[in-house]
């Protein structure tokens, strides 16, 4: 069932996508009776706390599937799940859905249905915007949200996984606002240390602590006039949070051990991979703070969720790789588009790039080939695991020229699968008592197991 498309007679070229809100409902399985309704253009659909329907089913990935609507209709589409996701007997990577359809995710089946309520999406007719590349539906309605949103001063919050490009969208509507020709001033709140934050953001005077020899200007004062850029905000501490409430309500610092406030003209822009909302209600992010940043938000889509957006961007990669050698006439097959396509890209837009100057440099009578991409690092099963393991993956993402954060988070990740699934098999599965050993809430290690897709048919 194809969606309505109409054109909106703007300078932008912005267009609408009209369609029908659709809904799911659980007919059987752990969470028989569940019901949602979606305005949105896609929904997400898994065991995942961050999921947009979240099923209690062990069978179930995190992030299982997801619905998602264009100018063709409404589709459902796999995302590498364990155990499948099927319809009439038939195990689907991507089909098209239509009314009261049913599906079958694990041991639950939900049935596809639509509402009578229309919604309009708008999306760009532009195909890039900045520095940002994008020919698919999602990435043109960001394209026509930052149009909108650009020339105000409204908070902006960018949410995605590491490597979505996330700074892209900040410089974005920076270099698209009345801002454009005063700074732009990156924060990374999770690189700094946490004793040093409160000087880096507001500036100190001379004296304030040992070693403050002179007085210097923090973020904030160096942005003045235009726009700073909190990127990882979730890592900020909760002690420092209160400061940065007070910077936002009063639009005014006041340095490190310095007795007076300065005003500052500030637009902030904030990024971050963690879920909010979550940390929210486990009382790592105060509440009020965060609905100060939630003003406008853009959620970036990972990039296995946008395929068609693969093509573009491979050229545009090729093309920066060419002016920056010299290197002419390299290609791409068709074959070697689609498989690249296909591939689950854990790292995003950076890791694609990554992917393409290395098989550019390394291309045999200009082919850009994939088996470049088995270069890429793999996390070893939790068993095989071993004291030389960092060591090694450390090693691995340095000659890959991996970025030290997503190197850390992979690594992170690793460590926390091998470690909980350990603790558990000790506790033969008993989730409350491997709480009470690792010292942590029931609760949080429910949300753990989740967002590491860990169940106990795993241990």
């Amino acid at each position: 069932m194809a969606a309505h498309t109409r054109t909106a007679f703007l300078d932008s070229g912005e267009q609408t996508l009209t369609l029908k809100k659709f809904s799911l409902s659980v007919l059987e399985g752990p969470d028989k009776g569940a019901h949602a309704a979606f305005s949105a253009r896609s929904a997400q659909i898994g065991s995942s706390p961050d999921a947009d329907f979240v099923l209690d089913d062990p069978a179930v990935s995190r992030f299982h599937a997801c619905i998602t609507v264009d100018e063709s209709g409404y589709r459902l589409l796999d995302r590498g799940s364990k155990n499948g996701t099927w319809t009439s007997g038939i195990r689907v990577n991507d089909v098209f859905l239509e009314p009261s359809m049913t599906f079958r995710l694990g041991a639950s089946v939900l049935r596809f249905d639509l509402t009578a309520e229309d919604v309009d999406i708008h999306f760009s007719g532009r195909t890039r915007l900045t520095n940002l590349i994008g020919q698919s539906l999602e990435m043109r309605r960001i394209f026509a949200l930052i149009e909108r949103v650009a020339p105000t001063d409204a908070t902006v919050l960018v949410t995605g996984e590491s490597g979505t490009g996330k700074e892209l969208i900040a410089e974005a509507i920076h270099k698209n606002s009345r801002r454009k020709d005063k700074p732009f001033i990156v924060f990374d709140c999770s690189a700094v240390p946490r004793d040093l934050i409160g000087s880096e953001l507001f500036g100190h005077v001379k004296g304030a602590f040992t070693g403050a020899t002179g007085t210097r200007k923090g973020a904030f004062e160096q942005a003045d006039g235009g726009t700073l850029f909190l990127d990882e905000l979730g890592e900020l501490e909760l002690d420092l949070q209160p400061q940065l409430l007070r910077v936002l309500e009063k639009r005014e610092v006041k340095p490190v051990g310095g007795n007076q406030t300065l005003k500052v003209d500030v637009r902030i822009i904030a990024a971050t991979n963690r879920n909010l909302i979550h940390e929210v209600r486990e009382g790592n992010f105060r509440e009020d703070l965060y609905y100060r940043f939630d003003v406008v938000r853009i959620a970036l889509p990972p990039l296995r969720e946008r395929a068609e957006d693969i093509p573009v961007l491979v050229g545009h990669f090729l093309e920066q790789i060419t002016q920056q050698t010299g290197r002419q006439g390299l290609n791409i097959s068709y074959k070697t588009m689609e498989k690249l396509k296909q591939h689950r890209w854990p790292g995003n837009v950076r890791e694609l790039r990554n992917f393409v100057e290395r098989a550019a440099l390394l291309a045999e009578d200009n082919r850009i080939e994939t088996r470049y991409l088995n270069l890429q690092p793999r996390q070893p099963e939790p068993q095989e695991a071993h004291p030389a393991a960092s060591t090694d993956f450390a090693q691995l993402a340095a000659d890959e020229e991996i970025p030290f954060k997503e190197a850390k988070n992979r690594l992170v990740e690793e460590f926390e699968v091998t470690y909980w699934k350990k603790l558990l098999q000790r506790t033969d599965g008993n989730v409350s008592k491997a709480a009470r050993i690792a010292g942590v809430h029931r609760k949080s290690l429910e949300y753990i197991l989740k967002k590491l897709d860990i169940s106990r048919e795993d241990v």
